[in-house]
């Protein structure tokens, strides 16, 4: 496995951080013509479509039996879950602050680490933990209005929570499936559990302006279809350690692309937490990880 990206490596890479990064303006703009459970659904019916397509191109095999219920969870977790709860914590939270919110995500999973799988944390790693929530207080704090959190920047938090849930239960099914292999069942189970909020959608597609819909439609065909895709291309050219230091990037990006799309300003608080909890970040992925105990 390269330990340097390559030309290809590097495309690759900026596609995925540049897709993800435009998702949370791409959810601000869609929430003005629909409910955070109508953009969930719609944006992965989009994906789920792309993704068959290039499964039967590519005949990708479909996932065993036994591994269903487990895919289905899942799926739960890492669709069904975190984007209902991003996009309802969205409805309050600028882009660029629920990016910088999102990114204590590696936090969570340390610790649920921890609480599953029986991992130790170096001190250096439990000081990166107790930074990021320092941060992410600041952030809730500043996307409130007066003194109160605000709700929707801990929905994102919980939001955070899932998504960690969602890559502690893959690990193991990482030794069966390729990374877009497992990514393209879950998305796929996921959609199915937002299938409630089909009859809405209907009623709300007649009359939803253009460019709202297509905001939702570029949620599904990039963020969610081609972004993983090509991620899919980096772990499988890098260590995953070195690929997962790229994430940082992302929360910059998102500003930026708030600011040129939306133009969303985030307040200075916001980015003083935001700073707050990269730096916490990156203590924790890169704390020396303590062994499992026997």
């Amino acid at each position: 496995m390269k330990t340097q990206l390559d030309k290809r490596t590097l495309v690759a890479a900026a596609v995925t951080l540049v897709c993800w990064a435009s998702a949370f303006a791409g959810i601000r703009a869609s929430l003005s013509a629909y409910t955070p459970g109508q953009i969930a659904l719609m944006r992965f019916l989009v994906a789920s479509v792309v993704l068959a397509v290039y499964a039967v191109i590519t005949r990708m095999p479909l996932p065993k039996k036994q591994d269903l219920g487990a895919i289905a969870i899942i799926g739960f977790l890492g669709i069904t879950a975190y984007h209902l709860l991003l996009n309802y914590g969205q409805l309050t939270v600028t882009a660029g602050a629920a990016s910088l919110l999102v990114n204590t995500t590696p936090v969570f999973t340390a610790l649920l680490a921890i609480a599953f799988l029986g991992e130790r944390l170096s001190f250096r790693r439990w000081i990166g933990i107790a930074v990021s929530f320092t941060g992410a207080v600041v952030i809730t704090g500043g996307e409130a209005k007066g003194f109160s959190l605000d709700f929707g920047a801990l929905l994102i938090l919980l939001s955070a929570v899932s998504n960690s849930g969602w890559m502690i239960l893959q690990k193991p099914y990482l030794k069966k499936y390729s990374p877009l292999q497992l990514t393209t069942y879950s998305i796929w189970a996921g959609t199915l559990f937002l299938t409630p909020f089909l009859p809405s959608l209907l009623q709300a597609l007649p009359t939803a302006p253009i460019n709202a819909t297509i905001a939702v439609i570029y949620l599904g065909v990039f963020p969610s279809a081609i972004a993983y895709a090509t991620w899919a291309y980096v772990l499988a050219q890098i260590p995953a350690s070195r690929a997962a230091t790229l994430i940082y990037v992302v929360p910059v990006l998102a500003i930026f692309i708030a600011w040129v799309w939306l133009a969303e300003v985030p307040t200075l608080i916001s980015l003083i937490g935001g700073a707050i909890v990269l730096s916490g970040v990156v203590l924790v992925n890169t704390g020396r990880r303590a062994e499992k105990p026997t």
